[in-house]
């Protein structure tokens, strides 16, 4: 005899998406059900078209279905969620700030690939704009490598604002910063969590802390394609991403694959900046390449978006960060940067209109 429809959900409920740690038909991944003289039809709906577990999934559930009794096909259509059902999915809100915060312009800056210079860029970023006179903040995202603090010179504890949501570290020159470790009670202190405490984190920075009103915040991103970027492109407002990058051809490589990540969940890439670019003799006034010769185009082209700057090696900028004067970064390079970030970002409120 054939099993019926409910006995073929409860045996596609046994299988768990291992990210998000409950089963695919109480997801919503599971459509379209259809059984006929021994064949079952149905879709499979992931959570990217490129989910890295598409056949970890589909195999459990092919398995899982044709053991049933009656059984003798089982055909499985692939598909993927929409923004909201993903948001759904993943637990994250999908509400702007509260009425309090105004923020104009969210901007992520990311990178495959670690070491690249993503929180250096992001400060170097915040300090030209801020010198430009927008009002900036800076999200650290990276939850479990925190630089943000160390290049500002910011220490907490976070104060609770009246209305319980947490009141961002201003720096130096009031750029609003908010980082896992203000909440520390050491900063050394290792932050050993999954990545759904992760993702709740990030959510957390961007709907329970007073950001009130800015120009841009930009959100300094952990390396890869892992929760922490998956939550920041699907639960914020973002108006696109900034790509780093390094000379190295690995790098321009695990960058790529990025790009290829942002293009598959729509949102925009504003640009491609390569940091360590190279090196200029102080004396001579003649440029090495350190790294070798530059494979930032090659990635540009993949992300159809332009070359934003190469930034060379400043041993007066590295040491600057490593004493939290980030602030101090006066460079011809960095305001033509932010300049530029201007011009590619529309405010928020008139792109979303």
């Amino acid at each position: 005899m054939m099993s019926n429809k409910k006995e073929i959900l409860e045996a596609l409920r046994q299988i768990h998406d291992p990210e998000l740690r409950r089963n695919i038909v109480d997801l919503g991944m599971v459509r379209d059900l259809q059984t006929n003289n021994g064949t079952v039809n149905f879709t499979l709906a992931l959570t990217i078209p490129e989910c890295p577990l598409r056949d970890q999934l589909l195999s459990e559930a092919r398995t899982a279905v044709a053991n049933l009794p009656g059984v003798t096909e089982v055909n499985i259509s692939l598909d993927a969620m929409t923004l909201a059902e993903r948001r759904a999915a993943f637990g994250i809100s999908s509400r702007l700030p509260p009425e309090a915060n105004q923020v104009k312009r969210v901007i992520a800056v990311m990178s495959g690939k670690g070491g690249v210079g993503k929180s250096l860029v992001t400060g170097l970023l915040a300090v030209g704009l801020k010198q430009a006179g927008y009002r900036v903040g800076i999200l650290d995202a990276d939850v479990t490598g925190p630089s943000i603090p160390r290049l500002f010179g910011a220490h907490g504890p976070v104060r609770i604002a009246p209305d319980n949501r947490m009141q961002p570290i201003a720096s130096r020159t009031d750029i609003k910063l908010m980082s896992i470790n203000f909440l520390l009670e050491d900063e050394g202190q290792a932050v050993i969590w999954r990545g759904p405490i992760v993702s709740q984190a990030i959510e957390q920075f961007w709907n329970d802390v007073n950001w009130g009103q800015l120009d841009y915040l930009l959100v300094d991103l952990p390396p890869g394609t892992s929760d922490a970027a998956l939550t920041v492109m699907q639960s914020l407002p973002l108006n696109g991403i900034i790509m780093v990058t390094t000379p190295q051809a690995l790098a321009a490589m695990v960058v790529r694959r990025t790009v290829k990540m942002a293009q598959t969940i729509n949102v925009p890439i504003l640009g491609i900046i390569e940091n360590m670019a190279g090196f200029v003799a102080p004396d001579t006034g003649q440029h090495y390449d350190i790294f070798g010769p530059s494979h930032a185009p090659e990635v540009a082209d993949a992300a159809n978006a332009p070359m934003l700057a190469r930034l060379p090696l400043r041993p007066q900028i590295a040491a600057l960060c490593d004493d939290g004067a980030i602030e101090a970064v006066s460079e011809p390079e960095v305001s033509l940067l932010a300049q530029e970030l201007a011009r590619l970002t529309p405010a928020y409120q008139e792109a979303a209109s």
